[in-house]
């Protein structure tokens, strides 16, 4: 009877250890895709699609508030004039980790041009998606964003 009930009492706190472990691992993944993100708002605010490349996959695909579905190179080209520059930032940032892919939410607000050159207030809900890759690094297959009223 003492035997089983110490095999269980071992049982319990193994499985707390690996609960814990876990609970580590994907808080440190949660933050390392939080940082990325921002790394993505910097490439934005800074016109700088050099610094956005190495977050997206080859077959990195995304879809406009306007419905559009481009690949990376469109994706890094739109980068150069997105928005006016310094003027984005990232708020309500989520991010929800299952296995090797976390899916990444949040509000963008920003300045942009609209087709006639006026400069327009931005804001979209938007969520990317990211997996771990082959060598350890995680970058974004998708990206989806939505026009919202603030």
């Amino acid at each position: 009877m003492k035997r089983t009930w110490i095999l269980w009492l071992l049982c319990l706190l193994y499985l707390g250890s690996v609960a814990s472990s876990q609970a580590q691992q994907t808080g440190g993944i949660e933050k390392a895709v939080a940082a990325l993100e921002e790394t993505w708002l910097q490439a934005l605010n800074t016109n700088s699609p050099d610094l956005l490349a190495p977050l997206l996959a080859d077959k990195f695909v995304s879809t406009s508030p306007e419905g559009k579905v481009t690949g990376k190179a469109e994706t890094l080209a739109d980068v150069k004039t997105f928005f006016e520059k310094n003027s984005g930032a990232n708020s309500e940032m989520k991010v929800i980790v299952h296995g090797d892919t976390a899916i990444a939410i949040g509000i963008l607000k920003a300045k942009t041009k609209d087709p006639s050159g006026k400069i327009v207030d931005l804001n979209l809900q938007w969520t990317d998606t990211w997996v771990k890759m082959s060598n350890g690094k995680w970058q974004c297959v998708a990206s989806h964003a939505s026009p919202i009223k603030i």
